[in-house]
């Protein structure tokens, strides 16, 4: 941690103590812990163009979110550009990814009730009213294919030219548009006292199309049906279809 660095985030938290890269590291960022006299803060770190790009706009949704007690994130607290990288600070949120608290599971049951869990959480948030900021002129759907075409255009995607033009080609019927966090694995909500009450990492967090969600949430254990059970014990708006799944997990294959 370079001392110039220290000195933009002590500007915001104030006096610093020690920063501890935390274990559960995104591809996209580097995440440590910042602990102060006042307490604890989370700083995330991004240096690649698309990355920057889009830990900018999870600051912006973050700082949006501040005032709002409706949706469950981190507390915004800052974000600044350098030139070889964007820095975030928010708040430290005493939990663990939905991902690690599975793996740590002593039993199926108590795997299966924090997946209906999750269910129950998704199912909510799809439910609330959209917020203003979030709202778009443009369709959704048609603003990822275009920043898919553009990902492939300047080789920053897995996802191929083939398989982008079969999802222009083939898209589903639209659905009423919710509130979607954009990313939503098991990696993505955090579990505290054993249940799942945060989303993290809301880059894609806006109004959408729920089915992305939904498909992102069950990816992990589509082949379980006991564990698929559970999650739409707890998720009772819709059932997306096989042929709903294989879509919006090809599109995901873009970001």
């Amino acid at each position: 941690m370079n001392t110039e660095l220290i000195e933009k985030v002590e500007k915001i938290v104030g006096e610093t103590n020690r920063f501890i890269k935390m274990d559960e590291q995104g591809c996209t960022s580097e995440v440590h812990q910042i602990i102060t006299n006042n307490g604890s803060y989370v700083l995330k770190s991004s240096f690649k163009e698309k990355y920057k790009e889009w830990l900018k706009t999870e600051a912006l949704v973050l700082e949006k979110l501040n005032n709002n007690n409706q949706i469950p994130v981190p507390k915004y607290y800052g974000f600044f550009e350098e030139k070889i990288g964007s820095h975030l600070i928010m708040s430290f949120e005493d939990g663990i990814t939905l991902t690690s608290a599975l793996n740590q599971a002593k039993s199926t049951t108590e795997k299966k009730s924090l997946i209906r869990c999750f269910g129950q959480f998704l199912h909510h948030f799809h439910k609330k009213k959209q917020l203003q900021y979030f709202r778009r002129e443009n369709n959704w759907l048609e603003e990822r294919l275009a920043k898919a075409q553009s990902y492939v255009e300047n080789g920053q995607t897995e996802g191929n030219l083939e398989l982008l033009n079969q999802l222009k080609s083939d898209k589903p019927i639209p659905v009423q548009q919710t509130m979607i966090h954009g990313d939503c694995t098991t990696d993505n909500v955090l579990v505290i006292n054993g249940k799942v009450k945060l989303f993290i990492d809301v880059s894609g967090m806006t109004v959408g199309d729920p089915r992305y969600d939904e498909s992102l949430a069950i990816g992990k254990f589509i082949n379980n049906p006991a564990y698929i059970h559970a999650f739409y014990e707890g998720y009772r708006r819709y059932k997306v279809t096989k042929e709903e799944l294989r879509y919006f997990e090809g599109l995901y294959e873009f970001f």
